[in-house]
């Protein structure tokens, strides 16, 4: 069951990294107030009603009087993911000097002269089992 949440929460926090550094546009082709089509990936098709030639063609100028609009959404994922620790505040190192501390402190050695059932009784021996029977390991 350990393992298991372990890989889990391991595919979390990399899709959580890999999600907040991903950055993506959404393109949108509004025609009026109507929204004709949008893409994350591509170019957005376009209603046929957008900026035509002029009546004359000789001038090769561009009417600005169209009611279609193209808007662009822009989404910029996180660029800098290293942190330094070159400068650290006052509270900072006092957590990073008590983690240490606590962590050395995990893999002392206890006593090797600790016994365990030092505070019971011996059980009272009533017969000689072995001698009763008369097995002795040699």
């Amino acid at each position: 069951m350990k393992k298991v949440f372990h890989k889990i929460s391991s595919v979390c926090l990399a899709l959580i990294v890999l999600l907040s550094t991903v950055s993506f546009t959404i393109d949108s082709h509004y025609c009026g107030d109507t929204l004709v089509d949008s893409s994350l990936f591509g170019h957005v098709e376009t209603c046929g009603m957008d900026k035509q030639l002029s009546k004359n063609d000789c001038q090769s100028e561009v009417q600005d009087d169209s009611c279609c609009s193209d808007k662009q959404l822009v989404v910029e994922g996180q660029d800098d993911l290293k942190i330094s620790f070159n400068s650290l505040n006052f509270e900072q190192q006092v957590f990073v000097v008590s983690f240490v501390h606590s962590y050395i402190n995990l893999f002392e050695t206890l006593d090797s002269h600790i016994v365990p059932f030092r505070d019971y009784a011996v059980p009272f021996l009533i017969r000689d089992i072995q001698k009763l029977h008369e097995t002795y390991l040699i």
